[in-house]
Formats: structure tokens, C-alpha cells, sequence
């Protein structure tokens, strides 16, 4: 094993949702909207049209886990098309200029993360190991990922982000970034995951050397049966290291 590629949420880290981010949301949007002369459209209006926005994304999740090489949905179409589609157009406009602040905040807003517990045991083994660590995730906006990672001095040799890739797991080529920028060939590297639908059927169509569940919150919330299995399953980052351990480190 060569290089080690990991998923954000629910493997780097775990995310407890804030109740009041739609709110806190919709008001930042609804004074945006006055400021830029936008006056039909009140801060609870935003606030349905948001949640309502994030609910049929998720659907379209599900459904993208399906197709061979699926897209990620642009900034721009996330508020277009799921929350403004109904929207005045004038601030229909405002929220699709202003598209991908509004990602990012959303992502700010939305959930308190921490590290799992035993990823930077896990992170020191593999740089004591000169063994690479990738982030290979879905995101609605990666520039959050990025500066969590930052502000806790996580390092990695390289993330990669469905927003900014403009593909989304289980699309192979999210991986195959990731092992081209690393210099690996995937078959010698790891990929380790918490869902089926997205990240085992990623990794295996991906070719990885091994797919890894790390079993999280989310992990039974299954959409529908998938017929891959991943090469192994452990429950945190302490399991992961010692199977990595278990292994010859070339």
C-alpha cells in the first residue's frame, strides 16, 4: 500500500447538524436580498425554499449513486433550481451570482464538526511511514473542508472535492485524481469510506487496492442494495491503524 485516501465526513471527521442554520441562513439570504432591492420574498419564505432545496438535493444524491460516472450539481444550479426555482427572478439572480458565498456559508452554518478519534494517531502513523494521505469526498462546498482541516492544522498531500472536481462519487474519476496527483497507481492505494452506495462502490469501480468501511452515523442509511462489499469494515481510526500496521509499508 502506497497511499491512503480517506472520506471527510463520517471518517475524518463527525457532524452533529445545528437546529438553527436554515434560520440563521435564510436571514443572511433575505438581507441580501433587500440590500440588492429584492423586497417580495420574506426570511421565512427563504428558509422553506432552503430547506425544501437541501431535502430534493439529497434525493438527487441518492439517485446519483446509481449512474456509472455521475456529475456534482454546480453551485450555481443548487440555488437556481432546488431553493429559487419559484423565486422572483430578480432574486432568483441575486442568489445564483452570489451562488457559491452562499454554499459556502451554508456549509458553515450547518454542522458542528470534530476529528474522529484516532485520525491524527492515524495521520502521524502514515507520515512517520511516508505513506500519502489523500481527502477524497463529496462536497457542496470544499473551501469548508479545507479551511477545517487548516484551522486545525490538519495536513494532507492533497484533497479533492466533488464541487471542485465537477464529479461525484461513486464516479472512479474522484479517485483517479487523487491517485494521478499522488503518483500511485490505484491498486495501490486505500480507499476507506462510511457509505455503500457512494464510497465502496467508488472504490471498487475505482480498482483501489482496498476498500475500507469505517462504520459512522450514517452508515446504515442505506437507499437501496448495493451488490459491492468492501474489503473490510472497521468501527474508528484506531482499528484502521492497526490493519494498516498489520501491513507491509513499501
Amino acid at each position: 500500500m502506497r497511499a491512503l485516501l480517506l472520506d471527510f465526513g463520517g471518517v475524518l471527521v463527525e457532524g452533529v447538524t445545528r437546529p438553527s442554520w436554515a434560520a440563521e441562513l435564510a436571514g443572511e439570504v433575505h438581507r441580501r436580498l433587500i440590500g440588492a432591492g429584492c423586497t417580495e420574498l420574506g426570511a421565512a419564505d427563504a428558509e422553506i425554499d432552503i430547506r425544501a432545496g437541501v431535502a430534493a438535493d439529497k434525493c438527487w444524491k441518492d439517485a446519483m449513486s446509481r449512474p456509472r460516472a455521475p456529475r456534482e450539481l454546480t453551485h450555481r444550479e443548487f440555488w437556481s433550481d432546488f431553493v429559487a426555482a419559484d423565486w422572483p427572478e430578480a432574486a432568483r439572480a441575486v442568489v445564483t451570482a452570489e451562488a457559491t458565498a452562499l454554499c459556502k456559508r451554508m456549509g458553515e452554518l450547518r454542522q458542528h464538526c470534530e476529528l474522529r478519534p484516532g485520525i491524527p494517531e492515524l495521520l502521524a502513523a502514515c507520515r512517520a511511514r511516508q505513506v500519502p494521505v489523500a481527502v477524497v469526498s463529496n462536497a457542496r462546498c470544499g473551501v469548508v473542508h479545507r479551511d477545517f482541516l487548516a484551522a486545525r492544522g490538519v495536513e494532507v498531500a492533497q484533497q479533492v472535492y466533488s464541487d471542485e472536481a465537477g464529479v461525484r462519487k461513486p464516479n472512479p474519476e474522484m479517485i483517479w485524481i487523487a491517485t494521478r496527483a499522488l503518483g500511485v497507481d490505484p491498486a495501490d492505494a486505500w480507499y476507506v469510506g462510511d457509505n455503500l452506495d457512494r464510497d465502496v462502490v467508488c472504490g471498487r469501480r475505482a480498482g483501489v487496492g482496498m476498500t475500507v468501511l469505517m462504520t459512522s452515523k450514517s452508515t446504515a442509511r442505506i437507499p437501496y442494495r448495493v451488490r459491492q462489499r468492501p474489503t473490510a469494515v472497521v468501527d474508528d481510526a484506531f482499528a484502521l491503524m492497526e490493519k494498516l500496521l498489520e501491513e507491509t509499508w513499501t
